[in-house]
């Protein structure tokens, strides 16, 4: 991981110019430009709250102590964060097959590619937590004192999604099935993170079932879900307004970790046969 590091650290200007090429290729000839990068969003919030608690009528957690208490935003401080995950992973998982000929011509730190898709990814939604955070003002939430902890957890969601674009880019490269399994993945992972629902459906359930084996529980397991523990950060500090648990932050750093070191070792030992297996 370290040898990465200084790879990027010695070609920023190359990792500039992929960071702009990858901003600027993506709404490329539309009318609305950077605006589409909202539309998404939007559109999921709408449908999602419209389905969820409207027809199917699930309530959404009060804030506390912010008392805000609006399905549609509190569904959007969970969904951008998974958004944003979803979009870094498989931007990065397709960037060294989409890449190939360049791979194969010049010679340049290949994790640029990776890097390069996390960071036009980060662009695209520093912009949407700006206008979730102007939405939150406008309700009365007091978001801008906990602004530096959401881009501190910003950061460190990015960092956790790049070591796992960089392991499944490899993947990607040598088992080209990759990219349709993780698709199949991420619609089960949306479903088992409390994007649509609150945890707390999931601890009533938990507690009408009782432990599974010895003491550990459906909730237990239900919390090894690294995506749980930062949505659960980012509505504590969005909607809530108050710091997150310190148990969750500290699966948030430790995940991260795993995931950079085991994506970092992964790209290190494969980066250097790319051209001769793509």
């Amino acid at each position: 991981m370290i040898t990465l590091l200084r790879e990027l650290g010695g070609s920023r200007e190359l990792l500039v110019n992929l960071t702009r090429r990858e901003i600027k290729g993506k709404y490329k000839r539309t009318a609305l430009g950077q605006l589409w990068s909202l539309a998404n969003p939007i559109a999921l919030m709408l449908i999602y709250t419209a389905v969820f608690s409207v027809i199917i009528n699930i309530p959404a957690d009060v804030g506390d102590p912010s008392g805000l208490n609006v399905f549609a935003v509190w569904l959007m401080c969970g969904l951008l964060p998974w958004s944003f995950f979803t979009n870094t992973v498989t931007s990065g998982m397709g960037s060294l097959v989409g890449n190939e000929n360049l791979i194969k011509k010049v010679a340049f730190p290949r994790v640029t590619l990776v890097a390069s898709s996390s960071l036009a990814a980060m662009f695209t939604w520093a912009i949407e937590m700006l206008v979730l955070a102007v939405v939150l003002v406008f309700l009365g939430a007091d978001v801008w004192l906990w602004i530096p902890g959401v881009v501190l957890m910003m950061v460190l969601l990015a960092l956790f999604a790049t070591g796992v674009a960089m392991m499944l880019a490899m993947a990607n490269v040598y088992f080209r099935d990759t990219q349709h399994f993780v698709t199949i993945v991420f619609q089960a992972w949306f479903y088992l993170t409390p994007i649509l629902y609150p945890v707390s459906y999931v601890a009533g359930i938990s507690e009408r079932t009782g432990p599974l084996l010895g003491s550990v529980t459906i909730l237990d397991l239900y919390r090894l879900n690294p995506m749980e523990r930062f949505v659960e950060v980012f509505r504590n500090l969005l909607y809530d307004n108050r710091l997150p648990e310190l148990d969750s932050l500290a699966w948030c750093v430790g995940w991260t970790v795993v995931a950079l070191a085991v994506g970092g070792r992964v790209f290190s030992r494969n980066q250097a046969k790319l051209a001769e297996v793509l």
